[in-house]
């Protein structure tokens, strides 16, 4: 096995009990570095990023029967330091990968299991989970027509800002929510056609005057009252991708017990519609490829990728797996625009 200069201790972000508050139930550790064994490899963790999803992982809901402790986190990327036996990817090499466990400075991964990078630039990360998770679904989810009328909720975050872009790019047009003006801009300027700032205008009756015969698929991120409008104003035969419910993930048991006011199954019957969930690890396979089409959208300009690093924040920029707390704060304030990333690695150099 070969290795570069790698410590004997490492910090790590632990969850210590189930829970949905997210300071409470988790804590900063001092653990051994993990050594990798045949095909895998030890990765120095550059950069984390943070998922609405965090939550949920911390309150064992992806995980059922697991009992704390154990290592918190969804995403990263970095620098191979150390490879096991038989293993096929290179020393120093650049990777992002999704794993449980993931809020860690250094991570032990498979390797068949990263996406490798051209470069430590935060914005590859994005594509990892967000960005494959709106390509794939929209994909086999959405079944998208030209000229369809498509929603966008929670429009310019990590995986929303995705969702409105390829919807355009395959001819639709977009509505967007956001919570502020200057969210809408970015919306704009991404080709959303009607963003929709919640906090200023009724969503409902937006799509009531605007859209009367309704939209045609919704992208659907925020869940409760947001997810019962999005299914009172689909066209026949329209499709709603559940790609999460966000505005209950902090709220104990909201997860499994839904607060949506409508009768689901009659309201579908009635316009022939659709409620679809989307979960990705479901569609592992099929992310390389996606990666390397978003890819290839991004480097002919197709295509952007938003990312937040906290700089505008009152304690930003993130840097620090001590930072992820308050980078988990900043995305529940719904202060972020795009992928919330935090800085983990003493040298790195974020161009942010």
């Amino acid at each position: 096995m070969a290795a570069r200069s790698i410590p004997a201790q490492m910090r790590q972000l632990l969850v210590k009990k189930l829970g949905n508050n997210y300071k409470e139930v988790t804590e900063i550790v001092t653990v051994p570095v993990p050594k990798p064994e045949a095909k895998q490899a030890l990765v120095r963790t550059s950069y984390v990023a943070i998922n609405a999803s965090d939550i949920l992982f911390s309150a064992g809901f992806y995980t059922p029967g697991r009992q704390p402790p154990y290592p918190a986190g969804l995403e990263a990327m970095g620098e191979i330091v150390s490879l096991g036996e038989g293993s096929k990817l290179t020393l120093g090499q650049q990777v992002a990968f999704s794993k449980f466990g993931s809020f860690s400075e250094y991570v032990v991964v498979d390797e068949d299991t990263v996406i490798p990078v051209p470069s430590p630039d935060p914005v590859v990360l994005n594509l990892a989970v967000s960005g494959t998770t709106a390509s794939i679904s929209l994909e086999k989810k959405g079944e998208l027509k030209e000229g369809e009328n498509v929603l966008v909720t929670a429009a310019a975050g990590a995986t929303g800002q995705f969702a409105v872009q390829l919807a355009k790019l395959a001819g639709c047009h977009v509505i967007g929510t956001c919570s502020s003006e200057e969210k809408a801009v970015f919306l704009k300027s991404i080709g959303c056609d009607r963003p929709v700032i919640y906090t200023k205008e009724s969503l409902g009756d937006v799509l009531k005057t605007e859209y009367p015969k309704g939209v045609d698929v919704v992208y659907e991120c925020v869940g409760n009252e947001m997810f019962d409008t999005c299914l009172r104003n689909l066209n026949i035969f329209g499709r709603i991708i559940v790609i999460g419910a966000i505005s209950g993930y902090e709220r104990e048991g909201s997860v499994k017990n839904s607060t949506t006011a409508l009768p689901v199954p009659f309201t579908t019957l009635e316009k022939s519609s659709d409620v679809r969930g989307f979960f990705l690890p479901h569609y592992r396979k099929d992310i390389p490829a996606h990666v390397g089409k978003l890819t290839q959208l991004i480097a002919s300009g197709k295509l952007k990728a938003a990312v937040d690093n906290g700089e505008k924040s009152e304690k930003g920029p993130f840097k620090g797996i001590e930072m992820i707390y308050d980078a988990v704060d900043y995305m529940y304030a719904k202060k972020n625009t795009g992928k919330v990333v935090v800085a983990i690695s003493s040298g790195t150099n974020s161009s942010l």
